[in-house]
């Protein structure tokens, strides 16, 4: 398996409170790999230390074959680019302002973007579909088109793994899915790793290859979506009442929230 990422015993506390404990997993090259679990379960202290964001407290991360320590914060750049969960709402930049700053890895000491830049800028556009926006100020974006704009970004620094923070959080569902959609076709036309972290665990099964499931900074379960959402895991995980079945369109688990005024004693788990 040609790895993207190699995590082997990894740590990490804040202070005294111990955030991650002794993860090793690996996503291979080409995967959308999709990171669940409850808040407080360290997904996005894992996402910013894959990102470089925060510094892993042990030698126990590899980039593309490569320790992360070896990287210095331009190639990094080449290699990884990330797409945090909230986004400034008042950016005071164009779309094909924001979007040409992915290629600032690329740029020489002048910062002067050369022709080849500007292709790529334009290119990145048109595969997120934001032509028609390549104009229009930051500021003026609904959520949805917003943060398109900062994949157009992230694809504008041709990087080989993608890292992406909760991208449909607060979207309406057309929106949710259009980010979705983007990035299966990312992973299938581009060949770029998508590791991505999600609340929605039905919206995870129906596009991971691969599910990480993290409870209190450590691993419940890694594996396909059938394998990984199981009853017995995600009651335990999520501490509530649920029903898993087939989905209605291909083979993904569907997960449903069972409420209180649902529950009786005649129900059966699963």
């Amino acid at each position: 398996m040609k790895r993207a990422l190699n995590i082997k015993n990894l740590n990490h506390s804040y202070g005294m409170v111990s955030v991650l404990k002794n993860l090793s997993f690996a996503v291979k090259k080409s995967d959308f790999f999709i990171i669940i679990g409850p808040n407080g379960s360290g997904k996005t202290t894992l996402m910013k230390i894959i990102a470089g964001i925060i510094k892993p407290q042990k030698k126990s991360l590899e980039i593309l074959g490569h320790p992360v320590e070896t990287y210095s914060r331009k190639a990094l750049a080449k290699a990884i680019a990330f797409v945090p969960q909230t986004t400034a709402a008042d950016f005071p930049f164009t779309v094909k302002e924001l979007v040409s700053m992915g290629r600032s890895p690329y740029l020489g000491i002048l910062g002067m973007e050369q022709e080849k830049d500007m292709e790529i800028t334009k290119q990145a556009i048109a595969f997120t579909s934001m032509e028609h926006l390549a104009h229009r100020k930051c500021d003026e974006l609904s959520g949805g088109e917003r943060q398109r704009a900062f994949i157009a970004r992230a694809i504008c620094q041709q990087p080989q793994i993608i890292l992406l923070d909760e991208p449909t959080a607060s979207l309406d569902l057309a929106h949710q899915v259009r980010i979705m959609d983007l990035m299966e076709k990312l992973k299938k036309k581009e060949g770029v790793t998508i590791v991505m972290i999600s609340h929605d665990v039905n919206l995870a099964a129906m596009y991971a290859d691969r599910l990480l499931l993290l409870n209190k900074g450590q691993i419940v379960n890694i594996g396909q979506p059938a394998e990984v959402l199981t009853y017995q895991a995600l009651e335990k995980t999520y501490g509530c009442k649920l029903v898993i079945d087939k989905s209605p369109i291909g083979q993904s688990p569907r997960v449903t929230l069972v409420p209180q005024k649902f529950i009786n004693t005649d129900m059966q788990p699963g």
